[in-house]
């Protein structure tokens, strides 16, 4: 990679404070209003010269957006019009995104960042030419990256439409199901050492093994049983249903995969085993997504810093129950298995436009970082 000069951020631009807009003043023109988490309303006015990089200074502090029109920064913003040397933009904001300000915050109380603290960052400050390549190639996988979310995100409200179409709102009840607590419906699972496995090792299932988004385990961890740690105590089985118990308005969910069968799952986590007589796993899988779900969580959770949940909260929640034939044809079009109706794919569907976003997520981020190492 060719070496260009590194120079401190303050030497290629300032960033500007944004001017306060209160929402009752918003005019509600064609002119973008951005916060610090991107944009928060529109306006008939600009205070922006042309394309800006918004910087979020107070509660999103260093999150980067671009805005290829003059815009409206707020105050909790600052903001980029104009460069001390060439630049082009949208090779800056993807720089600004690959220093990682966030890293900056000195306040646990008020997040905030302090801009003297961004100009002393160093950054390679290639030509002009070579920057509009960097921006092109970013730009393309950055484009890439956003429409896989985008399948994804339809892949997912597709099932969420059929759920809704054959069952109706679980908060609503509007085809009058029968309503029983989920402890009603579920075997109990028990809590054992590991080493009553009589392996040497096993496989691990912890919070920060659950892929929230795309509710699915992706990275158990395999240990030795003399690693195990003291929260290392839930047996699982395949289609049991975890849900975690802390933050629950974060909605850290999954069914266990068949491999990981028979293996342990953290104490943070409520072990939902369906009793087939009465639910199916799909079902109850579909149910501890939907917002009515994590809206009753919510409610009943106690702890101002670190909210949860218990089990038996969990096991108390109130849920529809329809006949289990029309659980079943529904685990049949959310799994894809031979004989469901022509929709069955979406599982499956889902489960490979996850993995074509995790790999553009993948392709942009070895390039953001091969670009400005």
């Amino acid at each position: 990679m060719k070496k260009y000069p590194i120079v401190p951020l303050g030497e290629v631009c300032d960033f500007v404070y944004g001017d306060s807009l209160k929402e009752t003043d918003r005019k509600g023109g064609d002119i973008p209003v951005y916060g610090s988490n991107g944009i928060v309303g529109w306006h008939d006015e600009a205070i922006t010269k042309g394309e800006t990089i918004i910087v979020g200074r107070k509660g999103s502090i260093g999150e980067i957006h671009l805005s290829k029109i003059p815009c409206w920064a707020i105050d909790t913003t600052y903001y980029i019009d104009k460069t001390k040397v060439p630049c082009d933009f949208t090779w800056l904001y993807y720089t600004l995104k690959a220093l990682d300000l966030t890293r900056l915050n000195k306040s646990a109380a008020v997040p905030g960042l302090n801009r003297d603290d961004a100009y002393e960052q160093k950054i390679s400050l290639p030509p002009l030419t070579e920057q509009k390549r960097i921006a092109s190639l970013l730009a393309r996988a950055d484009r890439l990256r956003s429409l896989r979310r985008t399948a994804r995100e339809l892949g997912e409200s597709l099932l969420q439409s059929v759920f809704l179409e054959m069952f109706g709102d679980p908060k609503i009840n509007s085809k009058k199901w029968d309503i029983e607590a989920i402890g009603e419906l579920v075997k109990p699972t028990k809590q054992i050492n590991p080493k009553s496995l009589g392996l040497s090792e096993f496989w691990y299932v912890d919070i920060t093994s659950i892929d929230r988004q795309n509710k699915t385990i992706v990275e158990p961890k395999l240990l030795d049983i003399e690693d195990a740690p003291s929260r290392a105590r839930k047996q699982i089985s395949a289609n049991d249903i975890l849900v975690s118990t802390v933050r629950p308005n974060l909605n850290a969910v999954a069914k266990v995969p068949q491999h990981l069968d028979n293996q342990i799952a953290s104490t943070g986590f409520c072990v939902l085993r369906p009793d087939i007589e009465y639910l199916s796993s799909e079902y109850l899988f579909a149910i501890v997504q939907s917002k009515y779900f994590v809206d009753y969580l919510v409610k009943n959770e106690t702890g101002a810093n670190y909210p949860a949940v218990s089990d038996g909260i969990i096991l108390d929640t109130p849920i529809p129950v329809p006949p289990l034939a029309l659980q079943e044809e529904f685990a049949a079009i959310a799994s894809g298995r031979s004989g469901a109706p022509p929709v069955s794919n979406v599982e499956g569907l889902r489960g490979r436009m996850s993995e074509a976003e995790r790999q553009a997520q993948g392709l942009f981020e070895s390039l953001l970082a091969e670009s400005f190492a």
